[in-house]
C-alpha cells in the first residue's frame, strides 16, 4: 500500500492559506509595484509555474501522469469561454481589485471576497437557469448582509465605501468568470488555468505599458512572480490533488477557510482596526459561508486575487462553491 507524505485534508488547508495569503502580500506589493503590472507579473508567475509543472509531469518518469488519470484535451468549442474567462476574470477583475486594494482595508477586502460565491451563484441561477435551494439563498442573504456592513462607511449619512463597493464588483466579475469556467468543468483544469494565467498576464502587461506604467525590477519582480507561483499556481494544484481523496464538497468546505485566513494575516501585517461594523459582520459571513459550503454542489476556482480554474464536481442537486478567491 502506497503510503502518503501528507494527508488530503492538510493540502486543503495549505491550498486555502497560500490562497488567502494573497490578498495581504499584494497590499504589500502595491507600494513597489503599480496596479496593472502587478496583476500580469502574479499572471505570468502562475502561468508559467504551471507550465514547469506540466513539463515536468510529461518528462519524468516518476512524476508522468497515469493514463487512467489522463484529462480531456480543451476544444475550439472552448475558446469563446476560455476568451470570457481571461477577458472578465483575468484582466477586468484583478485589474479593478489591485486599485481597489490601495484604497481599502486588506482585512476587509479578504472578507468582501466571500461575495464571490454569491455573484457566481446568482449568476448561475439567472443567467444559466441552475437550480438552486433554499439553504443556498439564506445563505446568500447571509453573506450579502455581511457585505453591506463591510461596505457601509458610517460618518453621519448612509454613504459606501468606493473601494469594497469595488472589490464587490470584481466579486461580480469573477462570478461571470467562474460560470465561465463551468463550461470547461470536463477539460484538463491545470491547462484551463496555465492558458488562462499566460493570456491574461500577456493582456495585462500590454495594459501596464499602453497606461505608461513602470515594470518591477530586482526583488519586486521576483515577489511579485513568486507569489503568483504560489497563491495561484501552487494553490491549484494542491487543492485539485486533495479534491481525488477527499471529493470536492469536503475539499471545497476547507477551502472556504481561504477568506479568513487573508483577513488573520492582514490584521496582523497592517495592524488594523477594522472597527465595530467589521467584528459585526464576522459571524453572519461565517454562518453564510458555513451554509453555502456545505451544500452539495461545489466548484474550485482558482483566481487567487486573481485566478480561477473549474474541475466542476457534481456531488448532488443543488449550488454550493468554494473560491481559490
Amino acid at each position: 500500500m502506497k503510503k502518503r507524505s501528507f494527508h488530503p485534508s492538510v493540502l486543503a488547508l495549505l491550498a486555502a492559506a497560500l490562497f488567502g495569503a494573497s490578498t495581504p502580500l499584494s497590499k504589500l506589493l502595491l507600494g513597489q509595484v503599480q496596479p496593472i503590472a502587478l496583476t500580469a507579473f502574479l499572471y505570468l508567475g502562475s502561468g508559467f509555474g504551471l507550465l514547469l509543472l506540466r513539463i515536468a509531469t510529461r518528462s519524468l518518469p516518476g512524476l508522468r501522469e497515469r493514463p487512467e488519470r489522463a484529462e480531456r484535451a480543451i476544444g475550439r468549442k472552448d475558446i469563446p469561454w476560455l476568451v470570457g474567462m481571461v477577458a472578465a476574470g483575468g484582466v477586468a477583475a484583478p485589474i479593478l481589485l489591485m486599485f481597489c486594494l490601495r484604497g481599502t482595508s486588506a482585512a476587509v477586502a479578504s472578507m468582501l471576497l466571500n461575495f464571490e460565491g454569491v455573484a457566481t451563484t446568482v449568476i448561475a441561477a439567472f443567467v444559466f437557469q441552475e437550480a438552486v435551494g433554499r439553504r443556498v439563498w439564506m445563505a446568500i442573504a447571509g453573506i450579502t448582509l455581511a457585505c453591506g456592513l463591510l461596505s457601509w462607511n458610517p460618518g453621519g449619512s448612509w454613504t459606501l465605501s468606493l473601494g469594497a463597493v469595488g472589490v464587490l464588483l470584481t466579486c461580480v466579475l469573477w462570478g461571470f468568470d467562474n460560470n465561465f469556467s463551468n463550461r470547461l468543468s470536463s477539460r484538463d483544469p491545470v491547462a484551463v488555468v496555465t492558458i488562462k494565467s499566460l493570456a491574461a498576464g500577456s493582456v495585462s502587461l500590454v495594459l501596464a505599458l499602453l497606461a505608461g506604467e513602470s515594470l518591477p525590477t530586482g526583488l519586486a519582480f521576483l515577489y511579485a512572480l513568486l507569489l503568483g507561483v504560489l497563491s495561484y499556481g501552487t494553490s491549484i494544484v494542491l487543492l485539485v490533488r486533495s479534491m481525488r481523496d477527499l471529493g470536492a464538497a469536503r475539499a471545497s468546505g476547507i477551502f472556504c477557510v481561504a477568506p479568513f485566513v487573508g483577513t488573520f494575516l492582514s490584521l496582523l501585517v497592517f495592524r488594523e482596526s477594522p472597527g465595530l461594523l467589521f467584528y459585526l459582520s464576522v459571524p453572519v459571513m461565517l454562518l453564510g459561508v458555513r451554509l453555502i459550503a456545505g451544500d452539495g454542489h461545489a466548484h474550485l476556482h482558482a483566481h487567487g486575487s486573481l485566478v480561477h480554474s473549474h474541475p466542476h464536481v457534481h456531488a448532488g442537486g443543488e449550488h454550493g462553491h468554494a473560491h481559490p478567491h
